[in-house]
């Protein structure tokens, strides 16, 4: 048979494992399934091109596969989940700067060999390299604000949108300037250098800008942005496997960022362009007294509680509290409750990151639901225990029209009986406004470490 027509099988092959994957991904029973079924399929499409390949120097390939496969190892065991938001923005970079690389490469062996490149192909390039660019630098910066490296606030400057906008307009020149036929080499070599730089300046740039409230949509758009880079990627080297998977990658990405903003109220352009948090409230104006509560109070009203729900937020993931939680949970369950744990789509610093964590913990999946779950009921639940969550349960989404918040879907827990906020202190949060939950005539606030205060609420079940 021949060996192309086996390449493409194989590469077939790859293509169905991906979809499978995605699939799978798609519930959280099956996404550990779906996770190896795609990695699976990215081995077998990684083979299947180095065996098909003449003239290889094995030393480089098995070499960098060596240090990727330890880092990446490294990576899997030793970072935390709490890291983990921070790590998927860097993969994201990482596969940016792979595929603007690959553009990059492919016209330099052309150029070198003073071969003509098809006119398609000079597209390819282009956003290969455009969005390869973008994607790196913007991804560097959503690390750093996620892992505090930087600043979660957004920076703004007069005339941002107006310089970016203008960044974007001088790319899209230089792009029209590259598809020139009849440029010399040297001209397109440079042209190139430009485009590059100006969209690593731009990727910066867009992202800077952006608050931490927003960083579950940058990372899905971020995420959206590598996979569109792969697949043009694809496109420069005739790739029908990487064109594939690149596309599910964006389109997948896009989908996701799209669910994002709707779960914010909130359109992208507002996201990418509104500066979001920097208009926060000081203290907003609320009335009302702040009601501690001690952990044998909390006890009580938990041991008394026949419907309870759990709302997490990044701050269970940085105190590593849902081990405790789930362990607390089973508690009341023991006790008669009827126990849900609530999760809103933007909670934490990526899509999915509370799910991650409950599933780590072995919360089973049917206890977990969604705000349009629980909201239409909220007032016969007897406790609403927010661990660690803000912006996601704050009432003046629905309340205060001056709020930022304004109009995004929360967790209404001040509807239900009684309220435990589990938190450090009366910090806002991402989004930089302040709560009025936490004033709320049926809101007790549990001060401290959510791990040590839902460990002791354990403690006082087991005694």
């Amino acid at each position: 048979m021949d060996p192309e027509v086996i390449k493409s099988l194989f590469y077939i092959a790859a293509s169905i494992l991906f979809v499978f994957g995605l699939k799978m991904l798609g519930s959280p029973a099956t996404a550990r399934k779906g996770n190896l079924v795609s990695a699976a399929g990215m081995l077998l499409a990684v083979l299947t091109t180095l065996a098909t390949m003449t003239g290889i120097q094995w030393f480089w390939i098995i070499g960098a596969a060596g240090i990727g496969s330890v880092i990446g190892a490294l990576a899997a065991r030793l970072v935390k989940m709490t890291s983990m938001p921070q790590m998927v923005g860097l993969f994201n970079g990482f596969g940016g700067l792979a595929s603007l690389l690959v553009g990059w490469s492919e016209f330099h062996v052309k150029w070198a060999a003073l071969d003509a490149i098809h006119s398609f192909t000079m597209l390819a390039i282009f956003f290969t390299v455009l969005a390869g660019a973008v994607t790196f630098t913007g991804s560097l910066v959503a690390y750093g604000k996620l892992s505090g490296v930087i600043s979660g606030k957004p920076l703004l400057y007069k005339g941002r949108n107006i310089i970016n906008l203008g960044l974007l307009a001088a790319i899209l020149t230089l792009g029209i300037l590259f598809l020139v036929d009849g440029a010399g080499h040297a001209i397109l070599y440079s042209i190139l250098g430009g485009v590059i730089i100006l969209s690593l300046i731009l990727g910066v740039l867009t992202t800077i800008g952006i608050g931490g409230a927003d960083m579950p949509v940058i990372i899905c758009l971020l995420n959206s942005y590598s996979g569109l880079a792969a697949c043009a990627a694809g496109f420069v080297i005739s790739n029908n496997v990487l064109i594939v998977s690149g596309s599910l990658v964006g389109a997948s990405g896009i989908l996701l960022t799209n669910i994002m903003c709707k779960a914010m109220n909130r359109s992208l352009a507002n996201v990418l362009f509104s500066g979001f948090g920097s208009a926060a409230l000081t203290n907003g104006g609320y009335q009302g007294d702040v009601r501690p509560i001690s952990i044998e109070d909390a006890y009580l009203i938990l041991e008394a509680s026949h419907n309870v729900v759990f709302v997490p937020g990044y701050g269970m993931a940085a105190a590593q509290a849902q081990h405790a939680a789930r362990e607390l949970g089973e508690l009341l369950e023991r006790n008669g409750a009827v126990v849900k744990y609530c999760i809103h789509p933007v909670a934490g610093r990526m899509p999915g990151h509370m799910n991650v964590l409950l599933a780590e913990a072995d919360v089973p999946y049917e206890l977990l639901v969604e705000p349009q779950d629980v909201n239409p009921t909220m007032e016969i639940v007897d406790a609403a225990v927010i661990i660690g969550a803000n912006d996601v349960v704050n009432p003046a989404a629905r309340e205060d029209r001056n709020s930022p918040l304004w109009g995004m879907p929360i967790v209404e827990v001040d509807r239900a009986k009684t309220c435990i906020v589990l938190k450090r202190s009366l910090n806002p949060g991402f989004a930089g406004v302040d709560n009025p939950l936490f004033f709320k005539p049926n809101t007790r606030m549990l001060f401290g470490d959510a791990r040590a205060s839902v460990g002791s609420l354990v403690s006082e079940f087991k005694r």
